[in-house]
């Protein structure tokens, strides 16, 4: 019994992370059917970020609040990556739309020039973020069983995310012009809706909350200049097997991919486990190949 509570708290975090990643991903695409290559490096944006926020306290604050510094961070590490992703949609998104191959060789290169900007500033080999001293430790449910304070936080962290991010997609009105643009670009359009702008607060939103991700992941351990490579496979397959442009999706399909992953990496190995989960996601495609939760869009011919 043990082990089974711990293997399904530790799906539910890996499912938390892997969702914080993807749902910047899943508005952006979902939104602007833009394959941007370059959500990995805005994680990475994100985690140094902390690590700026954190060598600051040190630096500028009394010793006292250095616990404080994770708390900053998370705004911090938003606006950074907000604002390069605002910058990268009106210098180079805005003129790659409906051209997903050119987009996805762009925002590559972009991911190249990211990564080597970083090792230039902060050097190659990673660097260590310190967790705050109220996130050390773990809650005991029972004997032999530890939950630890930090995949908890991750997880209160990512939940008040969805739950922000729900809002302001279907309780605003910013939400519904990009729900509008979404369904139907030429109709919402005509209304007055100013599609230009929609689609780059939504780019840098999501952007934004790749920042949020890379906050996280500095509890997790090191960080690099190539950290966002690592789950930006993981966060198109969540992406494209939740569904393009739904919330839901993107929820279950991080919910999906992170119980089933670490349930086969406990049962083989950790390399064979995310084969079978590969597996498990192209014979699924191939019976619902757009995704558990599928866009209803609306075209002017009907």
């Amino acid at each position: 019994m043990d082990v089974t509570i711990l293997q399904m708290f530790n799906g539910l975090s890996v499912s938390s992370i892997l969702l914080l990643i993807a749902l910047g991903l899943a508005i952006t695409f979902g939104l602007m059917n833009v394959i941007n290559m370059a959500h990995g490096e805005l994680i990475m944006i994100g985690a140094y970020a902390t690590y700026v926020t954190q060598t600051l306290f040190k630096d500028l604050f009394p010793e006292a609040m250095f616990g404080w510094y994770f708390v900053a961070a998370i705004p911090v590490s938003f606006m950074a990556a907000f604002l390069l992703g605002l910058l990268l949609e009106f210098s180079l998104i805005r003129f790659l739309y409906g051209r997903p191959l050119d987009s996805l060789l762009a925002t590559w290169g972009v991911a190249l020039v990211l990564q080597q900007l970083a090792r230039t500033v902060f050097g190659a080999p990673n660097v260590a973020v310190t967790s705050p001293e109220w996130l050390n430790g773990g809650l005991t449910v029972m004997d032999g069983l530890v939950f630890p304070y930090k995949r908890i936080f991750i997880i209160g962290l990512v939940a008040a995310t969805l739950f922000v991010m729900y809002l302001y997609i279907y309780r605003s009105h910013a939400g519904r012009r990009m729900r509008a643009v979404m369904q139907n670009r030429d109709m919402a359009a005509c209304l007055g809706v100013s599609t230009r702008r929609v689609d780059a607060l939504t780019f840098a939103i999501g952007s934004g909350i790749a920042g949020i991700a890379g906050c996280a992941l500095t509890l997790m351990g090191p960080i690099g200049p190539s950290l966002g490579t690592y789950y930006i496979v993981d966060a198109f397959m969540v992406v494209v097997l939740g569904g393009v442009g739904k919330l839901i999706g993107t929820v279950i399909g991080a919910v999906g991919i992170g119980m089933t992953n670490t349930l086969f990496e406990y049962w083989t190995t950790a390399s064979l486990g995310k084969v079978l989960v590969f597996l498990c996601i192209v014979a699924f495609l191939q019976w619902k190949p757009k995704g558990l939760v599928a866009m209803r869009t609306r075209s002017l011919d009907s």
